[in-house]
């Protein structure tokens, strides 16, 4: 069965991906799992310095808006690390597609941002 993904890319403010890895694997990526988002990979673009991305699966889009809304409504993320992700972003994109099982764990398999940036 074929799921749907989101691939979120961010740009984000000149010296500041340390900062935005940190509060994603410490707190953004913890939250959005305990909150029952598939993250299949995040971390640092390899095409720029400041680019980062998070790409999500879910069952449609029905299911996206419906988790997107509850998560970004949600006290834990208001109160959580909000502030110090958004403080950072320039800007960020969405894209979404249809992949399969195998397309999907190749993505988990092949890109493991919880490493986070060289240097």
């Amino acid at each position: 069965m074929q799921r749907l993904i989101q691939i979120r890319t961010y740009q984000l403010a000149p010296g500041t991906l340390l900062t935005f890895h940190r509060a994603f694997v410490e707190a953004a990526v913890p939250l959005l799992r305990a909150a029952g988002h598939d993250v299949v990979s995040f971390g640092p673009s390899l095409h720029k310095e400041d680019a980062y991305y998070l790409i999500r699966a879910y069952d449609d889009l029905a299911d996206l808006n419906a988790r997107q809304d509850a998560f970004y409504g949600s006290p834990e993320w208001r109160k959580g690390p909000r502030e110090t992700v958004l403080a950072v972003i320039q800007q960020y994109l969405d894209a979404v597609l249809w992949l399969s099982p195998d397309a999907i764990n190749d993505l988990r398999r092949r890109n493991t941002g919880d490493a986070g940036p060289a240097g």
